[in-house]
């Protein structure tokens, strides 16, 4: 049993937590993830990226979007619950060394599993610009602590509303004319991912993509998480969940996240649906 500590609402359905977790705020690295379970007897199992860790404190720190029966459970859940079960740290973490000058770039929900990795990396003393985007400006999130982190931070939005009007490729263009960096991070939605990647590929800058959406049982049992890397069959949970943004074969990524779409809006709407009733149940308590 693993006590919530702290909940915060980043925007309409995303939301960050303090969870008790000593253990795996003591051994997690960049990059890894958890999983998490909300009850054993019924609850599905569920890979988060660890946004951020405080071993002082023995608490982890996760970002979740509502997508699903288990994250609309969650997001229901308040300060002082308890979560049954947190598996964790796994996958491979972060290789993190000074390589000079990097590039991070976040788009959406993915700023959080992004910010671990621009820590690591300005601690090993790689001089860092960052570049977050998203829809809108409600849809900007942790702007505060990358700001404290990066050397340079870039916002973009896609309708204008916050920072620059522009999509991350547009800057991140930008800088390797210009400032010509040594290797590039980019988390975010897969074809935003893709189209980094293929800015950088002419500039011959090393990219690396963390393809944790399409993460399922987080342990290698399933297989749900396969995806082509270099003409080979790769497994994101236990090979990765970063690769070489180069040689990942994101069309067929994206046509294998699409297989169940239909049942993932028609189950979102619903479980959408009993979140409003459950958190008007619990304003009337």
């Amino acid at each position: 049993m693993k006590k919530i500590l702290k909940k915060v609402q980043l925007s309409d359905e995303v939301y960050r937590m303090d969870i008790e977790a000593p253990l795996i705020a003591e051994e997690r690295r960049p990059g890894q993830f958890l999983i998490l379970q909300l009850d054993t007897e019924f609850g599905e199992r569920i890979p988060l990226t660890i946004a951020d860790a405080d071993p002082v404190k023995g608490s982890v720190t996760i970002v979740f979007q509502i997508v699903g029966n288990t994250t609309h459970r969650l997001a229901a859940m308040n300060t002082g619950d308890y979560i049954e079960n947190l598996l964790g740290p796994l996958g491979q973490p972060t290789h993190i060394e000074n390589f000079g000058k990097v590039v991070c770039v976040g788009g959406g929900i993915g700023v959080a599993p992004l910010h671990p990795i621009v820590q690591g990396l300005k601690n090993a003393g790689n001089e860092i610009k960052t570049i977050i985007g998203a829809r809108n400006k409600d849809l900007i999130i942790m702007e505060k602590e990358m700001a404290g982190i990066a050397d340079e931070l870039i916002i973009c939005t896609d309708d204008g509303s916050y920072g620059r009007k522009a999509l991350v490729t547009e800057p991140l263009k930008e800088l390797c004319e210009i400032w010509k960096p040594d290797m590039v991070v980019a988390i975010g939605p897969p074809i935003m991912m893709k189209f980094c990647a293929e800015t950088t590929r002419p500039y011959g800058v090393y990219t690396v993509v963390s393809l944790n959406t399409i993460m399922i049982d987080g342990t290698g049992m399933c297989g749900g998480c396969r995806v082509r890397v270099g003409g080979k069959t790769k497994f994101v949970c236990v090979d990765g969940p970063e690769f070489d943004g180069h040689q990942v074969d994101f069309d067929n990524m994206m046509r294998r996240l699409g297989t169940y779409k239909e049942r993932e809006t028609q189950d979102h709407h619903t479980c959408h649906i009993d979140l409003q009733i459950e958190k008007g149940i619990n304003n009337a308590r």
